[in-house]
């Protein structure tokens, strides 16, 4: 099956991946989807927490979003709750009590209206990065999110939908895994937001999309561990399927 934009059914858009070293921040990355889809996050922490939210038996995750444009609202807050659950699986948060974990989250784009899972996706993977770059929050895994759409007319389901796709689609949502180094037979399906958009609601959909959306987003979990390696040993060869010459720099790498 060939989509519009050349695409196969289960491939994604190229992915962006950008370190930014920004200032008064303990780790920032940029993540996207193709240019469609693109997120900045910055994170702060372990820092002191006011005493209102402050937890005596583990650190407070505090996640803020900030629209392309006009200010946060209802839907803003709604969206950054749902990626303080997708995210929290894989931080330990006991290690530090009484403090205040902070990741502020940009859009870099406007979504579709009619499909704005894809910025969702975008902007889980651009706070793990954030989470990685900073390295001051013990993890047990990484986290990274993936869209997948089921066309209504062959019924098969396409991974990272495009916003002309989302109008073909009957249904569709944002699929969260945990990876980790050797433990990859404990790789779990973290958080979703699947729904139909025809009514109604097909358990074995959601198992079929949910398989769908695994393979894809390992591929995502190997681009960021590519991303680390390369900046942490930045004179290293790139490994199989990247090509020679391939730039490496300490403070910006972009993928």
């Amino acid at each position: 099956m060939s989509r519009r934009d050349g695409r196969k059914r289960n491939d994604l858009r190229d992915l962006i991946v950008d370190f930014d070293n920004l200032a008064r921040v303990d780790g920032s990355a940029r993540f996207g989807f193709g240019p469609e889809y693109l997120a900045l996050a910055t994170l702060s922490g372990p820092i002191e927490a006011r005493l209102s939210a402050e937890n005596p038996s583990k650190a407070t995750l505090d996640v803020h979003l900030r629209p392309l444009s006009n200010v946060s609202a209802t839907e803003s807050k709604s969206l950054a709750s749902a990626i303080a659950s997708a995210l929290t699986p894989s931080l330990l948060l006991t290690q530090n009590p009484r403090t205040l974990i902070q990741l502020v989250v940009q859009a870099l784009s406007s979504p579709s209206k009619s499909w704005k899972d894809g910025l969702t996706a975008t902007m889980i993977n651009a706070s793990t990065l954030a989470f990685l770059n900073a390295a001051s929050i013990p993890m047990k895994g990484i986290v990274c999110a993936v869209t997948v759409g089921r066309l209504a007319s062959s019924k098969q389901f396409v991974i990272d939908p495009s916003s002309e796709e989302a109008a073909l689609l009957d249904a569709g949502g944002c699929f969260a895994f945990l990876f980790a180094d050797g433990l990859e037979e404990r790789v779990k399906c973290v958080w979703t937001n699947w729904r139909s958009f025809s009514g109604g609601f097909d358990e074995k959909n959601l198992v079929q999309a949910r398989n769908v959306a695994s393979e894809s987003a390992r591929e995502v979990w190997s681009k960021m561990k590519l991303c680390v390696h390369c900046r942490e040993q930045p004179g290293s060869k790139p490994h199989a399927g990247e090509k020679d010459g391939e730039d490496s720099d300490d403070d910006k790498m972009i993928i």
